[in-house]
């Protein structure tokens, strides 16, 4: 008997999955990093490191997608995943304390916190997805995955905003504490939404519809030959380099060069990913208007948002130069209580345009998975999802690489991180040009007016 295929409450119910994974991550890469380079004064590239062993681990999701391929149930997958997630979130954060007192030790505890971190995000991740793409009807897959992220993004603003107001006054115990409470909701959370949703374990396949049962290395050969997976895969890896690039640098540099608190700098996160969340909502409600008809449209938005993406880091690293000529101003009386600096608009647009060119992506993401040869859906979105990873590590690692090599040579912060940024830039442009180049699913204008209808409020 074929398993039951998911409804719409099915996929919110994955949704907060989603939310509580987004909610303990974006502590890590936002908060932690933060205050291991401005309260702590460790080089950028201390974080930069630990950040890039976590999404190092993940290059594994590819194998996780394979056994996903060849049956089983995926439930424990996520369950265990999301455990060792919120364990690793509590110990980084432990460590990131640590350091106040004790730096090497302080390193060495984030460090086994964050290869948790990696497990745990690779594990839950990847079967979520497959579990989505293989319970999803294909007409409903794009509009199923958007509801997903849209949740997971409502997770990171939930939990930079919340916790940017407990944050301040710092100390470490303050942050120990705020991050074994989001680890304990983020657990508790994804397992009352997963119990008992997939159902009875389905016997794993023999072969594949060729009659053939592959290894993983010849089903991961046979995917890459793919040429639309092939090329979707160097995309997200050329637009999660530079998405990732500035992932690990915006926070200090608002400390650094605008002053900023790190319950404030916390709170920039919250409005640069509720940027991302109004961006991919947006899309929906656009898709249900004249652009629904149009062929392509899904690859527009990846292309306009990247293209735009470029645009916000140029005007970020521009609010660099205004910061030492406003330094001396203060704030009109009714402005003075909101905090905004030079940096927050351009911070917010950057989400707004990450969020158009990511809802896109996912949508296609979702309508390719199942496209090629069959039975390689996990392999595929295990793919994609290593390209997204090694992106991460590479990006997230370089960028705070080349913040502490400029800042050696150029003796200013504001100047070495507005270099880093214009850097961001280009390669945005250059994930532009490879998204026309990307192959449209042939149901491309009818996902993204299911994606439209399903997202956005229904009168």
């Amino acid at each position: 008997m074929s398993p039951r295929q998911f409804g719409w409450i099915d996929i919110i119910r994955l949704g907060l999955v989603q939310t509580a994974l987004g909610a303990v991550v974006v502590l890590t890469t936002s908060t932690l990093n933060r205050v291991m380079v401005v309260e702590y004064a460790l080089p950028a590239m201390v974080p930069g490191l630990l950040v890039a062993v976590h999404h190092a681990i993940q290059m594994l999701r590819p194998r996780w997608g394979y056994h996903s391929d060849r049956g089983g149930r995926l439930t424990p997958w996520i369950i265990g995943g999301m455990v060792v997630l919120g364990t690793g979130g509590f110990v980084a954060a432990l460590g990131t304390a640590l350091i106040g007192s004790m730096v090497v030790a302080g390193i060495a505890v984030a460090l086994a916190g964050f290869v948790l971190i990696g497990v745990g995000v690779g594990a839950a991740g990847t079967s979520l997805l497959v579990l989505l793409a293989q319970r999803v009807e294909p007409g409903r897959r794009p509009a199923a995955a958007s509801i997903v992220w849209v949740m997971m993004i409502a997770g990171f603003v939930i939990t930079a905003v919340s916790a940017g107001q407990f944050l301040d006054p710092f100390s470490a115990p303050r942050l120990i504490a705020i991050s074994g409470c989001v680890s304990l909701a983020a657990v508790a959370v994804a397992v009352v939404a997963i119990w008992s949703l997939e159902g009875a374990s389905v016997a794993p396949p023999t072969a594949d519809a060729h009659g053939a049962q592959h290894s993983f290395g010849v089903a991961l050969r046979q995917v890459w030959q793919e040429d639309q997976a092939r090329n979707f895969t160097i995309f997200v890896f050329i637009s999660m380099l530079a998405y990732s690039m500035q992932e690990l640098i915006v926070e200090p540099y608002a400390g650094a060069v605008f002053g900023l608190t790190p319950g404030q700098s916390t709170k920039l996160a919250g409005l640069q990913h509720g940027g991302v969340l109004i961006g991919m909502i947006g899309v929906a409600i656009v898709g249900t208007g004249f652009l629904r008809s149009r062929s392509g449209f899904l690859r527009l938005c990846m292309i306009f948002g990247c293209l735009a993406s470029a645009v916000a880091l140029l005007a970020i690293a521009g609010a660099g130069l205004a910061a030492p000529l406003l330094a001396g101003l203060s704030l009109p009386a009714v402005l003075a209580p909101m905090q905004v600096s030079p940096l927050h608009v351009p911070v917010f647009c950057l989400g707004l345009f990450n969020g158009i060119f990511a809802v896109a992506a996912i949508g296609s993401m979702m309508a390719l998975a199942g496209s090629g040869r069959s039975g390689r859906d996990g392999t595929r979105m295990g793919l994609w999802g290593a390209a997204q990873a090694i992106a991460f590590a590479v990006g997230g690692l370089l960028g705070t690489i080349l913040v502490d090599g400029l800042r050696f040579f150029t003796q200013s912060p504001a100047y070495s991180y507005m270099l880093v940024f214009g850097l961001e830039a280009f390669v945005f442009l250059a994930a532009a040009v490879l998204a026309a180049r990307v192959g449209a699913p042939r149901s491309e204008p009818a996902a993204a007016h299911r994606l439209a209808g399903t997202v956005a409020p229904q009168s």
